[in-house]
C-alpha cells in the first residue's frame, strides 16, 4: 500500500516552492523595484480616497512590492514600513540600499580584490550583476563588488546577469 498522501505531498511542496504571483501583473510577488517619483505617497488602502499615511521622498529608494490591486502597488521599506502606492510612482530600475557604512566595493567578487570605493551606509545605488553572494553596484560614479549580505533591495537567492 503507498503511504498516505506521497503523491498529494509532492504536489504541496512543489505549490509551495512555485513563485507566487501578482494577480495584475503575473509578475512575482515579492518583488524589488524602486521609487521613480521624488515624492510618492503612502495610503492606507488602494485608492485615492484612502488616507495618506506619509510620503516616500527619496527617488531611486528601493522597495519591495508584496501586493497588487489594480494600479496599486503594496510596498514596503527597509525598515517595513510600508503601504499602498500607485504603480505610475515605481519603476522597474533596481536600486539597493548600503546597509554598513563605509562599506568596500571591489574590483571583482572576491574578498581580496583591490578596493574601488566605499560607500556611506543608507546610500541609494544601481543594482548591476550578482552573482550567489555579491552584486555589482554603482553610485556617485563610483563602482564595484559588494557583499550581498551587506545590501537591501536585492532576494538573498538572486542572480542577475
Amino acid at each position: 500500500m503507498l503511504s498516505l498522501g506521497t503523491s498529494e505531498q509532492v504536489a504541496a511542496q512543489a505549490a509551495a516552492t512555485a513563485q507566487k504571483r501578482g494577480p495584475v501583473t503575473n509578475l512575482p510577488l515579492p518583488r524589488f523595484v524602486s521609487m521613480k517619483a521624488a515624492e510618492g505617497n503612502v495610503r492606507r488602502g488602494p485608492s485615492l480616497t484612502h488616507r495618506i499615511d506619509w510620503v516616500f521622498k527619496r527617488r531611486g529608494m528601493p522597495l519591495e512590492i508584496i501586493a497588487e490591486y489594480g494600479h496599486w502597488r503594496r510596498v514596503r521599506d527597509r525598515d517595513g514600513a510600508g503601504g499602498w502606492v500607485h504603480y505610475a510612482l515605481l519603476s522597474g530600475i533596481r536600486t539597493v540600499l548600503v546597509e554598513e557604512d563605509m562599506l568596500q566595493v571591489r574590483a571583482q567578487p572576491a574578498p581580496d580584490a583591490p578596493v574601488m570605493a566605499a560607500f556611506e551606509l543608507g546610500v541609494v545605488a544601481q543594482l548591476g550583476a550578482c552573482e550567489i553572494d555579491w552584486c555589482e553596484i554603482t553610485a556617485g560614479g563610483h563602482s564595484g563588488w559588494a557583499p550581498k549580505s551587506k545590501l537591501w533591495g536585492v532576494a538573498p537567492d538572486e542572480v542577475r546577469e
